[in-house]
């Protein structure tokens, strides 16, 4: 019994009463024989198809089950080689009816069930129809996110929990060409949360509690069970080391939406307070010598605190060194020239007048 696929209507060579199989034709064929290295295709009136046995390393197990007498799918390789055979492929027809499955239960956004076969910092690993696929952490359900911040051997540790298990995901992505799935188990959460947000807009000001503290800002519950979160930048007028040292979990706070997009809402505790750059022309101007404290040194140069608002920072460029050493360090107070200043920009360079 031998079929092809997908075809209403197959193209077939006629030649001599005989028909000629197709190179790249899907078809349906009975498996006739295993043999140590070959499996044996029934392809009746075509004649009989063979299929290489060193194929099956990177197929699904059941294909790799396959019993005699069983129908197989698979793609013709070669009409016929010089031992008078046609050469199939099973992987390549598994291959093609897996991204067919895939395409279909993307385009009607179903949800299909994945078991979890390893995880890395970024999120977890699995498979669909053997086709690999990537589950990012910031896809995952509220009940399976990992709530450790910046830590990255602890989320690790967490989301290794989830190996072996089975998740409930649905398809958001394909990239074919690098045969790569990306997953979400919170799409139909994403849905819902993108039909709440569309009641508020930029500008709006929010009560809120602080729910989760990171490296790079706080999360924020808002409104009715709605997720925002404050970057480091937004958090004062002042340079914020680690939002830990101001903020705490459980703190209520009020807050200024600055984005929206999607399913991510970017809020702001600064945009409510005093802006102290505004009348900065009235205790700062080019040229004076202001004493500061060096708070922060990296590749572009030094951070320094002139006020309790107010930060400047000196261009590596202009930091003096000794002997390939930068001659200002952290913690440490220093003369300053106050050579540009950009209130609109927030910005302010200065140069060291002096080092001790």
């Amino acid at each position: 019994m031998i079929k092809t696929v997908g075809q209403k209507d197959a193209k077939l060579n006629k030649k001599d009463n005989f028909s000629f199989l197709e190179r790249g034709e899907t078809i349906e064929a009975e498996v006739l024989n295993k043999g140590r290295k070959i499996i044996y295709f029934n392809l009746g009136p075509y004649g009989v198809g063979i299929c290489y046995k060193s194929e099956f390393f990177d197929m699904p197990q059941d294909m790799k089950e396959i019993e005699e007498g069983k129908v197989a799918i698979a793609k013709v390789l070669r009409p016929e080689n010089e031992d008078g055979y046609i050469e199939l492929s099973l992987k390549r027809a598994g291959e093609e009816k897996s991204w067919e499955y895939i395409d279909e239960k993307m385009k009607k956004e179903e949800e299909i069930v994945v078991r979890i076969i390893g995880a890395n910092r970024g999120g977890l690993l699995t498979r669909v129809r053997g086709v690999d696929a990537f589950l990012p952490a910031s896809q995952l359900s509220h009940k399976h996110y990992p709530e450790f911040g910046g830590d990255g051997d602890r989320i690790l540790k967490e989301l290794r929990k989830l190996v072996s298990q089975d998740l409930k995901v649905k398809i958001v992505d394909i990239e074919k060409k690098d045969k790569k799935l990306i997953l979400s188990e919170r799409a139909d959460e994403v849905q819902q949360i993108k039909k709440k947000i569309k009641e508020y807009k930029i500008g709006d000001v929010v009560k809120g509690k602080i729910c989760g503290i990171v490296d790079y800002g706080a999360f924020v519950k808002f409104g009715n069970s709605l997720e925002g979160l404050v970057h480091i930048s937004e958090i004062d007028w002042q340079l914020i080391e680690d939002p830990r040292d101001v903020l705490n979990v459980g703190q209520e706070i009020k807050a200024k939406i600055i984005g929206l997009k999607d399913d991510q809402v970017s809020l702001s505790l600064k945009a409510l307070k005093k802006d102290p750059w505004k009348e900065i022309d009235k205790k700062y101007r080019i040229g004076d010598v202001v004493k500061a404290k060096v708070i922060r040194v990296n590749p572009y140069g030094a951070f320094v605190k002139l006020d309790e608002k107010i930060q400047g920072l000196v261009p590596i460029s202009k930091i003096p060194k000794k002997e390939n050493k930068l001659l200002l360090e952290e913690g440490k107070d220093y003369d300053f020239k106050v050579f540009s200043l950009n209130a609109l920009r927030h910005r302010m360079a200065l140069v060291p007048v002096a080092t001790k």
